[in-house]
């Protein structure tokens, strides 16, 4: 692992949203989802949800499988983390959602995703809410692929059709409605109108 941990800050929350780990740019703009892929997931939020990047980002509370960069591998692209360094952050999320209680958790990528879930094959779980347990609290959760620039997967069939399914159900979620309500609330005009 390299440099210091990225975290989406201090958000109290009925939802969380996982990723793998930062990328290269994350601990200089000291914040998840920070680049090109970050881009593309904030367009998928506005899209399905009505909420911009500042909406997301003030009202979900964003985790890593692992909190560091983790480096680059032989060829180039970012390193997937190790088994090793799953283990010795898989505490850090533990303790978030005994402290959260999130209503719903949205894995972003296969790593993430595995973390809950034991299937390799996106197809079978992207589209899908799922009620799980874990830290001792029960949370729905809903899978996304990673929005990747590298990965044509969420661009192509089936991988298309199954995020927007996806995509779909957490605009139905209850917390999102609730998130949607408060924020109008605060901030009238905020959200995007359907």
């Amino acid at each position: 692992m390299q440099s210091t941990p990225v975290s989406g800050g201090a958000v109290l929350s009925d939802m969380m949203l996982i990723g793998q780990a930062p990328g290269p740019r994350e601990p200089v703009l000291q914040r998840p989802f920070a680049h090109t892929a970050g881009k593309r997931m904030f367009r998928w939020f506005e899209q399905f949800c009505g909420l911009n990047e500042a909406a997301v980002r003030s009202t979900i509370y964003f985790a890593a499988v692992c909190r560091c960069f983790p480096g680059k591998n032989s060829s180039g692209s970012d390193r997937v983390p190790a088994p090793d360094e799953i283990r010795n952050c898989s505490s850090w999320m533990d303790d978030e959602i005994q402290i959260l209680r999130p209503r719903l958790i949205i894995p972003v990528g296969r790593l993430a995703i595995m973390q809950f879930i034991d299937r390799a094959k996106l197809e079978k779980v992207i589209g899908r809410k799922f009620r799980l347990k874990r830290a001792g609290h029960s949370f729905d959760l809903i899978p996304l692929p990673h929005p990747s620039g590298a990965s044509p997967w969420h661009k192509i069939s089936p991988g298309k059709e199954l995020l927007e399914k996806a995509l779909r159900k957490i605009a139905r979620h209850p917390a999102i409605g609730e998130l949607k309500i408060n924020l109008e609330a605060r901030n009238p005009g905020i959200v995007m109108q359907d």
